[in-house]
């Protein structure tokens, strides 16, 4: 049998085309790095505002979580073409980094608890950061996004005053958000388990298969509803990555909740188009990111 991926037209061809587009810009330069702990991927990038966006005055701030199911292959740098074509539609940008893979390298997805405790941290960090490197920048008017592994991070993020009382992770109030725009999220641990997202990533994160159930509660945004922020999922209908099936998921088990999240399918669409600033899909990203931040 063919090769799915060589033939014109398939969901493979289509799939791996995107993924080349969108990892063949060039990285782009941040205006600035700052520290938020002592390890060296516990660092934040910030992009300045590249025009006037929206009504005016101060910027609002983005948000950037990267994905790469949560590993140490993947790092900030391969989107951050996306954090400066969002700073070029008129946001103040930052990009998260954050402890991926296993201690000492390997396939491993995520660092247990090393990859919460980075993104917590660097989001509680946040403002002071933000008012010391984007004085342009209006902190309290903040959009969370990020893309696959990091579109969960952003959900997780955003529902930190839901988690288990016992969670090192857990605040006493919503955080201070204009809302969430998650990217083909692996947004519910279980059904990203049956589809095996990522090759079998979600297991990896909760530290394999004998402590999915008993850390899942801690790390599956599906179990953190409702988070009273307002929330958008944009996915496409191709997508061979990370499948529709898990971000409809998260969104019944919202309404379940009591909760309605948006989602926003676009047609012919796989994983990588919604951040690649060549790709149209990059495009309704970014506006969905503007009905919230403006």
């Amino acid at each position: 049998m063919p090769d799915a991926a060589a033939e014109p037209g398939t969901a493979a061809a289509r799939a791996a085309a995107e993924e080349k587009s969108a990892l063949s810009h060039p990285a782009a330069d941040p205006d600035g790095t700052a520290s938020y702990g002592d390890h060296p991927d516990q660092v934040i990038d910030f992009y300045a505002p590249r025009a006037t966006g929206g009504p005016g005055g101060p910027a609002p701030v983005v948000a950037v979580l990267h994905g790469g199911a949560w590993r140490a292959a993947y790092d900030r740098r391969h989107i951050s073409p996306f954090a400066a074509f969002l700073a070029g539609r008129g946001f103040a940008v930052v990009s998260v980094e954050y402890r991926r893979g296993a201690p000492g390298g390997g396939p491993v997805a995520g660092r247990w608890p090393d990859t919460l405790d980075d993104v917590a941290a660097a989001l509680d960090a946040l403002p002071g950061l933000v008012a010391r490197h984007l004085p342009q920048a209006d902190a309290r008017r903040t959009v969370l996004t990020g893309h696959s592994a990091g579109g969960h991070l952003a959900l997780w993020a955003a529902a930190r005053h839901l988690l288990p009382e016992d969670a090192p992770w857990r605040t006493g109030r919503p955080a201070p958000l204009r809302g969430v725009v998650a990217l083909a999220p692996i947004a519910d641990f279980e059904v990203a388990g049956k589809l095996d997202v990522c090759g079998g990533a979600v297991r990896e994160l909760l530290g394999g298969a004998e402590r999915f159930a008993d850390r899942r509660p801690y790390a599956d945004p599906a179990l953190l509803l409702p988070t009273g922020i307002a929330t958008t999922l944009v996915q496409g209908r191709a997508d061979v990555e990370v499948p529709q099936a898990v971000a409809e998921s998260y969104a019944e088990a919202a309404a379940r909740a009591g909760e309605v999240v948006g989602v926003t399918l676009l047609e012919e669409v796989g994983h990588f188009p919604l951040i690649d600033p060549a790709a149209d899909a990059c495009a309704v990203v970014a506006e969905e990111i503007a009905q919230l931040a403006w």
